[in-house]
């Protein structure tokens, strides 16, 4: 049997699970400004993944990558969450 579908498929849940509590956290603390550190590091990290023989560490690494792009939209989706009372706003922050 070949596992490496099953394996990638599981790389890809976890990477996803860990970023989303990654996005409401920053959200949290820094708003959306860090959306630019989201850019850089999928941007860096796709583009890794193209250079990147080993087929399990270009996966993690296109899939983490991916993440990070997507996390973009989710912090300003997450900004209207708190807007509407979904989720707590940080009391040590100033909203505009």
């Amino acid at each position: 049997m070949y596992l490496t579908g099953i394996c990638i498929a599981a790389m890809t849940f976890v990477t996803i699970g860990i970023w989303h509590p990654i996005v409401i956290k920053t959200e949290y603390y820094w708003g959306t400004r860090p959306w630019i550190l989201y850019l850089l590091i999928g941007i860096c990290c796709c583009g890794a993944a193209l250079f990147v023989e080993n087929v399990y560490i270009s996966s993690f690494l296109g899939v983490f990558g991916a993440s990070a792009l997507w996390g973009i939209g989710e912090l300003f989706v997450q900004k209207k969450r708190v807007e509407k009372g979904w989720f707590p706003k940080n009391p040590k922050r100033k909203y505009k």
